[in-house]
């Protein structure tokens, strides 16, 4: 009976010892030294994952996964992804990413006023995504943060920027306030992009789109330096003044030259702009210039403008600027 009771007593304690080697096995820290980047393919099985896990070193065994998810897991699904894998997951913590779906965020930032060129470059940058495309039509790109997976084409991600703007606008111009200068959609995002160049103060955007309606309704030209701009660097930074040759080059986009919208955006304008284009402040206004602060200062007559003018060259003076 005493050698009965000890050889059970013997296999009690293996089986404790099995038992929490295999908890630590499945719950312990696991084997990654870092954090591991590791591609689920679509419609894979929890055997294929489980082969990309143990060949990236994020769990020690891929048969032993397969059994532990079998016999500890809550039987959900995996889903396909990029995931990240913080150093030392367990097994445990490692299946529960792929049945959440918890995917690495990549992502492809679109700041407000972004040209299309800066749009490209940005996609060209992007980590992971793959195919070449072309720059996207200026304007036809809505500012905001894109996320994407490894894989993804830039021209997916193009195609989402895109319905993003069409789906934005589609909403906007159908709650537009009455009687606004712009008579399209298109009209209203050349001048959003116009809106979105000439001020970063979110408090004066509606009425800078007040002014420039005000101007088209009286034929008067816009005289927007950031179109005249335009032609010459396709929204890239020009970085010296406007050259007086170029204030009165004729090119579609100068509103020095032309009274009237340019031939098309300048920039791809955010919602705020498209906002203020749309429902543009109750002014009169048909001048504004900067006010030494980052704001600008708006006037209903010439005369006016022009005394505020001369303010802002005694400003420029004493900083030494002129």
């Amino acid at each position: 009976m005493r050698k009965v009771g000890c050889i059970g007593l013997l296999l009690g304690l293996i089986g404790i010892a099995v038992f929490a080697w295999v908890a630590h096995d499945w719950a312990g820290s696991g084997p990654a030294e870092k954090p591991l980047a590791v591609v689920v393919p679509e419609g894979a099985s929890l055997a294929r994952a489980a082969n990309e896990l143990q060949k990236a070193g994020a769990i020690r065994s891929a048969s032993r996964f397969r059994l532990y998810a079998r016999i500890f897991g809550d039987g959900g699904a995996i889903k396909a992804g990029e995931y990240a894998i913080p150093e030392q997951a367990s097994a445990h913590d490692v299946l529960t990413l792929l049945q959440e779906g918890k995917v690495r965020q990549r992502l492809v930032p679109v700041p407000e006023g972004y040209p299309s060129v800066l749009v490209h470059d940005a996609l060209l940058r992007a980590d992971g995504l793959t195919g070449d495309v072309p720059v996207p039509a200026e304007g036809s790109v809505l500012p905001d943060s894109y996320a994407y997976q490894k894989g993804d084409t830039r021209a997916s991600v193009v195609a989402r920027m895109q319905k993003a703007m069409k789906d934005y606008l589609a909403q906007a111009w159908a709650e537009r306030k009455p009687g606004i200068a712009v008579r399209t959609p298109q009209e209203a995002i050349i001048l959003a992009s116009i809106v979105e160049k000439e001020t970063a103060k979110p408090s004066e955007r509606r009425t800078v789109a007040a002014v420039y309606g005000n101007r088209l309704r009286i034929g008067m030209p816009l005289q927007a330096d950031p179109t005249v701009i335009y032609p010459i660097t396709k929204g890239r930074p020009l970085g010296r003044r406007i050259l007086r040759s170029e204030l009165h080059a004729k090119n579609g986009y100068n509103t020095y030259a032309s009274p009237g919208l340019p031939v098309g955006p300048i920039a791809n304008p955010g919602r705020a702009s498209i906002d203020a284009v749309l429902n543009p402040a109750d002014s009169k206004a048909l001048y504004f210039v900067a006010d030494g602060s980052g704001g600008h200062v708006f006037a209903d007559t010439l005369a006016e403008h022009n005394a505020n003018v001369q303010k802002w060259y005694a400003i420029r003076r004493q900083r030494g600027e002129m």
